[in-house]
């Protein structure tokens, strides 16, 4: 397959549940609560779409298929576009952009706290993510977008943080994200002389 259309089912395959999302918020088809599906919705693609993130480069290592880079990037993208979303849907759908009460809530629930953490991570990574942005910041822009390492652990925290009971799927995302991690450790941390 052509590399313009891997590209393209790519970006298919990732807005295709905020299409979803969409189409049955439109026909109402939400259940009774809608914000919370809405909420989980955004929230459980854009962990999934970060993890996908950090699998890009032990998968291109193990295959060898040097082309998986270059969907590092549309993946992460995806991540913070899913991420914002969800964080549009609580600030406004949830507390009415009563800004108030969302710092309030920031302040007191760890889940917030975290929540609103890895959307702060996430955006220096979306805003420089431009070839321009990376010869403009050289050797700084690897260092920048080492913040996804932190987000990568904050995002299934902050899932495990909201659940009442079911701990299962968000210790598997938490499971996966530290796997990942270890993955990448001669990333991470800095190399002993």
């Amino acid at each position: 397959m052509p590399r313009r259309a891997l590209q393209a089912a790519l970006h298919l395959a990732c807005a295709t549940p905020a299409l979803i999302l969409a189409w049955r918020a439109f026909s109402g088809t939400l259940g009774a609560e809608p914000v919370e599906a809405l909420l989980h919705g955004t929230g459980d693609w854009a962990l999934r779409l970060l993890l996908a993130t950090l699998a890009v480069g032990p998968l291109r290592r193990w295959s060898g298929a040097a082309w998986l880079i270059r969907w590092r990037r549309p993946l992460g993208l995806w991540a913070f576009a899913y991420a914002s979303a969800h964080a549009l849907v609580y600030a406004g759908l949830d507390q009415f952009f009563d800004w108030g009460e969302l710092l309030r809530d920031v302040a007191e629930h760890p889940q917030i706290t975290l929540g609103m953490a890895t959307w702060a991570l996430l955006l220096p990574l979306a805003a420089t993510s431009t070839r321009a942005a990376q010869r403009r910041l050289g050797r700084r822009w690897g260092r920048l977008h080492r913040l996804v390492y932190p987000a990568a652990v904050l995002a299934p925290a902050h899932f495990l943080l909201t659940v009442k009971a079911d701990f299962l799927e968000p210790g598997l995302y938490l499971a996966a994200a530290l796997g990942l991690l270890a993955l990448r450790r001669d990333k991470i941390l800095p190399a002993r002389e």
